[in-house]
């Protein structure tokens, strides 16, 4: 059991004029009307300090407030490497199933919290899928997180990954450049996906083994659009295999599976990067798992 949370934020103009009950169903569209009301009735949502009733009509600038009670989490694994350790930099291996940040009824479970009981600083400087192992890269002061935020801007921090795919391409490299954007999804109402109104992304693959009907290939991206490998390597007619949400195309499939959800092979295999100290130049590497190794 956690120790429950705080969901905070300031009314803007999307939900000025609803009601509290009827904004805060559309905004977590993971909760029914009905669970919405019984938190209501609880005392559990306040709207500037005072208890918050179902058919107060929200203004701009008011502050509306869940304090969600602890709760059970989903199981994860818990533990994870340091790869590397320096008084700039963090580098640490994520273990699959095991998510980035707080999301999806995930709040202590998480690397972030892992590593922060360690090491209270580290501020991440990305993420990885709940589904996705690997390298996962924090900065321990305020100097190292500008610098490589600046990095990252600039296109200069190299990232590679290894992916499973479904199929077996005909080329041994190729491009991905499919825009990704956000699209609509019927239990989250949206998600990123392959989009002609998206932002621009890129997605350089290079076939390292082929496995009857998969293939294992080495992915890197100069962008970093939510997604990205999963819905290029759809796009591109490879989804990963086992993939539940993006299928050919690199857009949602039938089934209305959620971006968490597991049973892919994908793994944040190398990053470099210019060092925060000096500018030399660090690459750092996790190891895949048997699974993607060639």
């Amino acid at each position: 059991m956690n120790g429950g949370f705080e969901y905070r934020e300031e009314i803007g103009p999307d939900a000025a004029g609803r009601t509290v009950l009827g904004w805060l169903t559309a905004r977590y569209r993971h909760s029914t009307e009905a669970l919405w009301r019984d938190r209501l009735a609880a005392g559990e949502v306040r709207l500037d300090g005072e208890v918050a009733l179902a058919t107060d009509v929200l203004q701009p600038g008011q502050s509306l407030v869940w304090r969600r009670p602890p709760w059970e989490e989903p199981a994860a694994p818990l533990s994870f490497a340091v790869l590397y350790r320096d008084e700039h930099l963090l580098a640490v291996a994520k273990p699959r199933g095991l998510p980035s940040v707080p999301n999806g009824g995930f709040l202590e479970h998480t690397l972030l919290l892992r590593v922060r009981r360690l090491h209270p600083e580290a501020v991440p400087m990305h993420r990885l899928g709940r589904g996705t192992s690997g390298l996962v890269l924090f900065a321990r002061t305020e100097a190292a997180r500008r610098h490589v935020a600046a990095e990252w801007r600039a296109g200069r921090v190299e990232k590679t990954y290894r992916a499973l795919v479904a199929g077996t391409p005909s080329s041994d490299s190729f491009a991905v450049d499919v825009p990704i954007g956000l699209v609509a999804h019927p239990r989250l109402g949206r998600v990123h996906a392959a989009s002609p109104a998206g932002r621009p992304a890129l997605s350089h693959v290079r076939v390292l083994t082929r496995r009857g009907g998969a293939t294992l290939v080495e992915v890197a991206i100069p962008t970093g659009r939510p997604h990205q490998i999963r819905i290029h390597l759809a796009a591109a007619g490879y989804p990963l295999a086992g993939d539940p949400l993006y299928v050919a195309g690199g857009i949602p499939g039938p089934r209305p599976a959620l971006p968490g959800e597991g049973g892919y092979l994908l793994h944040a295999h190398r990053l470099a990067l210019a060092h925060p100290s000096g500018g030399d130049r660090l690459v750092l590497e996790c190891a895949p798992p048997p699974d993607l190794r060639a």
